[in-house]
């Protein structure tokens, strides 16, 4: 049971509205064995812009934020594609699967003439900052946002199931504490001080082990799901892509 337990598919949403100037476009990616894989880009008015690449969080429809991506990330184009089983994708989540499907989603976007392939920043959000860090650390990037980030999805699953052999059974570990001393780029890692799902500790270990240097901004009062409500937090965002992006 602990796909069901790790994963929560959420259905489809209508096609979204980008920002006011913006053009956006469906991302379908054909992964083999029947299975497509259905996201949006989303293009500025600049010219041959920076890439910022989404992984949302769980029971997130990824597309969803396409309205928002301005107020986020300033005059960047925005690529997220939603998860196996998730909103229109096809197939069934997994860690291996969701992971090279990021790495699929990378290669075909940095390869398109009207993106600078070569500034590319990543945002993980949760269950999303699992496959940021394995993306982050096996491909070329600037740097790499992560929201209410877990040094593994093993050590959050202990704390809540502590009467089980977690380190044992869990076949989808989403270790980013082994993989972040491998990746040298900036990190800022933003954390709700009252997230009771992904407790600040966790962040923190990630934070430690970072193989660059990582910048570590904790909201007190705000928790797991409101954090982006903290109106510091998108300036947050913008302002460190500006530094390094």
């Amino acid at each position: 049971m602990q796909e069901r337990l790790l994963f929560y598919p959420p259905p489809a949403l209508p096609r979204p509205a980008p920002p006011a100037g913006w053009k956006l476009e469906e991302v379908r990616l054909d992964r083999g064995e029947g299975i497509e894989l259905v996201g949006v880009l989303l293009l500025p008015l600049a010219a041959h812009p920076p890439l910022v690449i989404y992984f949302g969080g769980n029971a997130e429809e990824a597309t969803g934020g396409a309205p928002d991506v301005e107020r986020v990330y300033g005059q960047r184009a925005v690529l997220t594609v939603n998860y196996r089983g998730y909103g229109a994708s096809g197939g069934r989540p997994s860690e291996a699967a969701i992971v090279a499907d990021a790495l699929a989603a990378y290669d075909w976007a940095v390869r398109r003439p009207d993106i600078d392939g070569t500034r590319v920043a990543l945002h993980g959000r949760s269950l999303g900052s699992g496959v940021a860090v394995q993306v982050a650390a096996a491909r070329a990037v600037r740097c790499v946002v992560l929201t209410t980030p877990f040094d593994s999805a093993r050590a959050v699953a202990a704390g809540m199931y502590p009467w089980l052999p977690v380190g044992l059974l869990m076949r989808h570990p989403f270790d980013s504490l082994a993989r972040a001393p491998q990746v040298k780029v900036p990190a800022l890692m933003l954390v709700g001080e009252a997230d009771t799902l992904i407790l600040p500790a966790h962040s923190r270990r990630l934070a430690a082990a970072w193989g660059g240097p990582a910048d570590l901004v904790a909201y007190p009062g705000f928790g797991h799901n409101d954090i982006h409500v903290n109106p510091r937090y998108d300036e947050t965002i913008r302002a460190f892509l500006d530094r390094h992006l």
